[in-house]
């Protein structure tokens, strides 16, 4: 029995938990798939055929599909519970599927932010972030040496963020607006401005906060609608993560603040 929970879903990519409880030795019947995908085992074990050969698969060695290969799966110790990351082959420049990977620690870290990051609610920046580095970490993607044109890329893509640009809402439409791989505008921001581009874009809708309450702003909800969190519990922890306030909080500091700023001329 195969049952699957999808943990994030957008054109780009998909991020699925797979649990199989089957306790099949034999082959299954020849399968085709039209993705690029990565599977990582959480727990258990199985084994997979492809392309004529068959590989044994468990936490330390996951694999890259590709589209049309045609595979197999056995499951000779019982069931298994997986990882499977769903992706557009443009979102990594370089990368070849139908690959075994060989799960060393730092992708088994790499793995569980993701997980984490999908229980996080940030799927269009925090997790996205977390899946190109869990297969550019697994791939062996070597670092990018530094481009003249990088200055100008992160510049580009800090004034889209703080214009509040409608490709600025994902990472993976603001790279398409700037014209490069989404794996690339993360290193090169991540490498000009020593900080990630999650924790960039959460700081600039941070102030954008700030600015609203002391507009005068009620409703958490609609500001966390309106600035595009997860909902309105993703904006409290991103504002405590930050400032180590609740909105609430931050709202009566703001306030208290208030009539000294109105007398500054």
């Amino acid at each position: 029995m195969l049952s699957a929970l999808t943990l994030a879903d957008r054109p780009e990519f998909a991020v699925t938990a797979v649990a199989c409880r089957a306790d099949h030795t034999r082959w299954s019947e020849p399968e085709a798939r039209d993705d690029y995908r990565m599977v990582l085992v959480r727990r258990g074990r199985f084994r997979r055929w492809a392309d004529g050969a068959d590989t044994d698969l468990d936490s330390t060695v996951a694999y890259l599909g590709a589209p049309g290969e045609e595979e197999r799966f056995a499951h000779p110790s019982g069931g298994d519970t997986c990882t499977s990351v769903r992706f557009e082959p443009w979102l990594w420049e370089g990368l070849a599927g139908g690959m075994t990977v060989y799960v060393d620690a730092r992708v088994d870290l790499a793995h569980r932010r993701l997980l984490a990051a999908a229980d996080g609610g940030d799927i269009d920046y925090a997790l996205t972030e977390e899946l190109l580095r869990l297969v550019a970490v697994a791939a062996g993607q070597p670092p990018e040496r530094p481009r003249p044109a990088d200055r100008a890329l992160v510049a580009a893509a800090r004034e889209a963020i703080i214009e509040r640009a409608p490709e600025a809402a994902r990472l993976c439409s603001l790279a398409r607006l700037l014209t490069v791989s989404p794996y690339r505008l993360s290193r090169v921001f991540s490498q000009e401005m020593r900080v990630s581009l999650t924790r960039y874009r959460n700081r600039v809708r941070i102030g954008q906060v700030m600015d609203r309450l002391e507009e005068g702003e009620s409703s958490l909800a609609d500001l966390a609608a309106d600035l595009g969190f997860a909902d309105q519990a993703h904006l409290t922890r991103t504002v405590r993560e930050h400032l180590e306030h609740t909105p609430s909080a931050l709202r009566r500091l703001l306030a208290g603040g208030a009539p000294f700023r109105r007398s500054v001329v």
